[in-house]
């Protein structure tokens, strides 16, 4: 069934119309907050999004890491009323938290509840955003803990997320996607209580607002309260425009720290969104390659599957942040500007260059020849099956629904509605326009550097060897052009940097 969503400027319910394309730089936000409706009458459990369209892209230069430490002073910080001690206190009963997480152009406040604990949970949250407490003591907390996951957590311990973000870091060098949500160590450094007072005064408006309900709750429960956030600001600061992002094809950053496997990123800038045609073909086309942790993509099966290099191998068309212990996306991490990525998880040292080339040869493979006919029907036929699961519960349901206001297209509805009639052709000219091997930019984490650089930038073939003997001609055959296919990296582009100093301004 197709999501309904309504649109609400003033409170009250707007008859249901298609949602206009949004301009790729959103140069202008609507006035007042949106709000998306799905009635379940029967469902015991209430979901609520709350999503502004604030994010890491509004930091200031200097300040990295304000709109996320702000947005965690509003969704687990004290209010007027209450400390943070006691508003967890008043959560417990119910069985419901507050979550909060964002992203570069977005951050979400969402909690699902027993409709019977509706309005106490409802003024909780209303509380949360509206009346925050702002002390010294949440600020101290969250600040440290930001500085704790960019200086410990990324730096030390999550060799994968920190070759994502390496290579986020260099995809977009000097562009406002460019740094990690969280921010950096100068940046967060340099934040004031000032600085969060001023920004959520700033940013946190109604027209940057849409306020979400789906379940089982009570007539006219949207509209109070959509009523409730007409206490903020009508309208805040402009958002950010968002510059293209910069030429850095053929470039490698090697991180370098203590790891037993080489954590690989690569991926280049795009120019699509969910909002435009192209990106449902090329959606197909990525989920072709690696869909995320799951089994039938290209990747897995070439690299895991056939030459157990690792144990994980997948392609993206958008920013993928993973929701929990899932095989899905978070929901309501809608950017402005997308990218292409493939990640390697974990490779041995000795098998890197050989993975890479690995991807390459297959990535080009697919840009030259198109996607091959049995893999385009396997490919829809996951799919229209593996979409139902997306938007299993009511939460998750209300999130897409959100980024379709966001997007002005559904991603659920319009790839059923896609996938039965879309054709090779179609698939093969968004990859053609829109993948392109030579863009790519690397990230790899890896602890020798020196030796890995020189590997990357001789450009000698990099056979593999295994340790059994009953590995399938055909695979020893490919592997003899995989080892030889062309690096488009050279010696003067491949640099190295020390996991110490990553993010720190």
């Amino acid at each position: 069934m197709l999501l309904s969503i309504a649109l609400a400027a003033t409170g009250t319910l707007a008859s249901r119309r298609p949602a206009a394309a949004p301009s790729r730089e959103a140069a202008s936000l609507p006035q007042g907050p949106r709000s998306v409706r799905l009635p379940s009458p029967d469902n015991p459990l209430v979901a609520i999004r709350l999503l502004f369209q604030v994010g890491s892209a509004d930091d200031p230069a200097g300040k990295e890491g304000l709109a996320a430490l702000t947005a965690a002073m509003l969704g687990a910080a004290g209010t007027k009323r209450r400390s943070w001690s006691e508003v967890l206190d008043a959560l417990y009963p119910m069985a419901a938290d507050i979550q909060t997480y964002g992203d570069k152009d977005t951050f979400v406040f969402e909690g699902t509840v027993h409709r019977d604990n509706l309005a106490v949970f409802t003024d909780l949250l209303a509380e949360q955003i509206l009346t925050p407490r702002f002390a010294n003591e949440d600020f101290t907390r969250h600040r440290q803990d930001a500085l704790d996951f960019v200086s410990k957590t990324l730096r030390g311990n999550d060799d994968e997320d920190l070759g994502k973000q390496a290579l986020a870091a260099l995809m977009f060098k000097s562009h406002p996607y460019g740094h990690p949500t969280a921010g950096t160590v100068a940046g967060l450094k340099a934040i004031t209580l000032a600085d969060v007072r001023r920004f959520y005064a700033d940013m946190f408006s109604q027209d940057r607002l849409i306020v979400g309900v789906a379940g089982g709750y009570p007539d006219g429960f949207p509209e109070t309260l959509l009523a409730r956030f007409s206490a903020l600001p009508a309208k805040g600061k402009p958002q950010r425009k968002l510059p293209p992002p910069p030429a850095r094809a053929g470039e490698v950053l090697i991180v370098e720290k203590e790891a037993r496997a080489n954590a690989v990123s690569l991926g280049h800038p795009l120019d699509i969104t969910r909002a435009d045609d192209d990106f449902y073909p090329l959606y197909l086309a990525g989920s072709y390659l690696g869909e995320h942790r799951t089994f039938n993509g290209l990747l897995m099966v070439e690299l895991r599957q056939k030459r157990g290099l690792n144990y994980g191998d997948y392609a993206y068309v958008e920013s993928f942040i993973q929701d929990g212990g899932t095989t899905f996306p978070l929901t309501n991490i809608t950017r402005r500007r997308q990218h292409f990525e493939i990640w390697l998880r974990p490779v041995p040292p000795q098998t890197t260059s050989f993975a890479i080339r690995g991807a390459l040869f297959e990535l080009d493979r697919l840009v030259r020849e198109g996607i091959p006919a049995a893999g385009l029907q396997a490919t829809r036929e996951f799919l229209l099956h593996y979409l139902d699961l997306w938007a299993q519960d009511p939460s998750r349901r209300l999130g897409y629904a959100i980024d379709a206001l966001v997007y002005g297209k559904d991603i659920v509805a319009e790839l059923k509605a896609r996938l039965p009639t879309m054709t090779k052709v179609q698939v093969d000219r968004a990859i053609r326009k829109h993948l392109d091997p030579k863009r790519l930019t690397v990230a790899i984490v890896s602890d020798d550097a020196k030796a890995l650089r020189a590997e990357l930038a001789s450009g000698k073939p990099t056979p593999m060897s295994y340790d059994t003997k009953d590995t399938l001609a055909e695979v020893l055959e490919r592997d003899k052009a995989i080892a030889r296919f062309p690096l488009p990296v050279s010696a003067s582009r491949i640099k190295i940097v020390s996991a110490g100093v990553m993010f720190e301004k």
